[in-house]
């Protein structure tokens, strides 16, 4: 057992060179490989995604590549792959692959969503919880860790807004593994610093964000052949409420047509389509007043991953209610009740009333990745009282969708993107 705890804390021997150039046709693109000193020592990435996976993190520093007309994101740009040691402000146990591609993601998503104070909390390259607000970025964080706390532990922080003492706080009374911002206020970094394996990263790029979200990049997938897909990056259209389209069909010369979004819904709609564009396929994801309230990613079928994640949410809800009535994840509650008739019936109120209210999702407006194929996974949605829905559009059986949000008591608004967002 000690050496496998010890597997963790080891520094893999990075063999990469130091440079990296990818030609397509007549043009280039330069890389130079990112190191840092720290401690006295040269240091590239811990390790890979896992620690006996050698790795190592490329910054694009010169060339450029322009495919059918589009000329994709050059050099002078980077933001996790440029981070310098005065940015990485405290390096913890120095990050791995999984620490920066976490934090990657978190760009991925925030670059829609500049307009106001937004946090966002990842694990394992998928959000976990994710808010954004007008009273700035402590109530942010705190919406989006209450969303699920359980999947938030040891997970990646990564805010929008300049991290102020408020926010360090919050951040300090959990486990963390990484934070990035665009800046630290006076006083934020120290509170910080009491955790001495946490990963402080300055990030000024993140202010340029909503700029860059509108530059596409040549996006490299490797195959296990040693092949490579290569794609333009995904861009999301819906980039204001007014982006998305009518939910409308046609059918046998009937018309059907889905009621508008009122102005909240709309709003939250626009905050999940943009939250969605780091969510791993299938994936369906609600949101109710500029709060996730429930994520469900990489199903294969998709009413399954509506029946996932209202699974999720309910027990993610008897947990919030466990943890501030008893101090004790739902988890622990379960273990304690065994042995603990008074604990059992309290664990029974609990799951009975995060069932009544259907894990806080009635009031929520949901958003699909991709189209629906059935109207069974709307149907599901709104049993649990979503209000509004959107989704791409596109199915055979749209018609039948409309109908089902028409059908629903009060009537649910839907709305086309026009775009799929799957990732993979």
């Amino acid at each position: 057992m000690s050496d496998l705890k010890k597997m963790y804390s080891t520094l893999q021997q990075d063999p990469f060179p130091g440079d990296l150039t990818l030609r397509l046709g007549g043009q280039e693109l330069v890389f130079r490989k990112r190191t840092w000193d720290i401690g006295g020592e040269t240091l590239g990435l811990r390790y890979g995604e896992n620690p006996d996976q050698p790795a190592a993190l490329y910054e694009l520093v010169g060339g450029g590549i322009e495919v059918g007309g589009v000329a994709f994101r050059g050099p002078g740009k980077g933001l996790v792959s440029a981070l310098t040691e005065a940015q990485m402000i405290q390096s913890g146990k120095h990050p791995g692959k999984i620490n920066l591609t976490d934090v990657d993601n978190g760009l991925n998503i925030l670059q829609y969503l500049s307009a106001r104070p937004a946090a966002v909390i990842l694990k394992h390259n998928n959000p976990c919880g994710a808010a954004w607000t007008d009273e700035g970025p402590a109530a942010a964080l705190d919406r989006a860790f209450q969303s699920d706390r359980i999947a938030a532990f040891g997970g990646a922080i990564v805010l929008n807004r300049s991290l102020d003492k408020a926010t360090a706080e919050l951040i300090d009374s959990a486990y963390f593994e990484v934070v990035a911002a665009p800046d630290y206020e006076d006083g934020a970094v120290d509170i910080l610093k009491r955790r001495k394996n946490l990963r402080i990263l300055r990030i000024p790029g993140i202010a340029e964000l909503a700029k860059l979200s509108r530059e596409p990049f040549l996006d490299v997938k490797s195959l296990m052949d040693g092949g490579l897909v290569l794609q333009f990056s995904f861009r999301n259209r819906i980039l204001s409420a007014a982006d998305f389209l009518p939910a409308t069909a046609e059918k046998d010369g009937n018309t059907f047509a889905a009621r508008k979004p009122t102005k909240q819904e709309a709003e939250d709609l626009l905050f999940a389509w943009a939250v969605e564009a780091g969510v791993t396929s299938n994936s369906i994801l609600l949101v109710r007043d500029g709060v996730t309230t429930a994520i469900g990613t990489g199903e294969q079928d998709r009413v399954g991953c509506v029946d996932l994640t209202i699974a999720k949410a309910r027990t993610k809800y008897a947990d919030l209610l466990s943890f501030r009535e008893l101090n004790l994840s739902i988890y622990e509650l379960e273990l304690k009740a065994r042995e603990d008739k008074a604990l059992s019936a309290k664990l029974e109120d609990i799951r009975g009333r995060a069932l009544e209210a259907r894990g806080g999702l009635p009031g929520s407006v949901a958003v699909s990745d991709g189209f629906f194929p059935f109207r069974d996974g709307v149907d599901l949605l709104i049993a649990q009282g979503v209000t509004a829905i959107a989704q791409p559009g596109g199915s055979i059986r749209d018609f039948e969708v409309i109908q089902a949000v028409n059908q629903a008591s009060p009537q649910v608004a839907m709305v086309f993107t026009g775009q799929r967002s799957f990732r993979h």
